[in-house]
């Protein structure tokens, strides 16, 4: 059975910086991609990034990029997304995400089958 652990949410001022976390076990992760998903009170749930598990390969929302960093080691099955320049605009609770078919969109929760339970991020102004 897949788990998937996140940590590292809080609350930081804008402009400050947090790390997510995302441990993951219950199955083999090669040929998976992995993301991170968020949602904000009232709005649905939207992509911030993804990863291939084996290649590296990385996959950003417009607003994100050049923000934030998503990662993965793959000796401790655990994937990172780390948020620099925060704003209040990326408050949200943050939810990873596993997508194990092969060649499925990077970017629609739907085609992801596994989730986390999420963690909240505040970014205050």
């Amino acid at each position: 059975q897949v788990q998937l652990v996140e940590s590292g949410g809080g609350l930081v001022q804008a402009g400050g910086s947090l790390r997510l976390s995302c441990a993951a076990s219950g199955r083999t992760f090669s040929g998976s991609r992995m993301g991170w998903f968020r949602q904000a009170p009232g709005k649905e749930r939207e992509f911030v990034a993804a990863i291939t598990w084996s290649g590296g390969s990385t996959y950003y929302k417009d607003s994100v990029k050049g923000r934030f960093t998503i990662s993965r080691d793959t000796a401790k099955n655990t994937m990172y997304l780390q948020m620099n320049s925060l704003k209040p605009e990326d408050t949200a609770v943050y939810y990873c995400a596993v997508q194990t078919v092969y060649g499925s969109p990077w970017s629609t929760s739907e085609s992801y089958e596994y989730w986390g339970q999420g963690t909240q991020v505040t970014v205050s102004s």
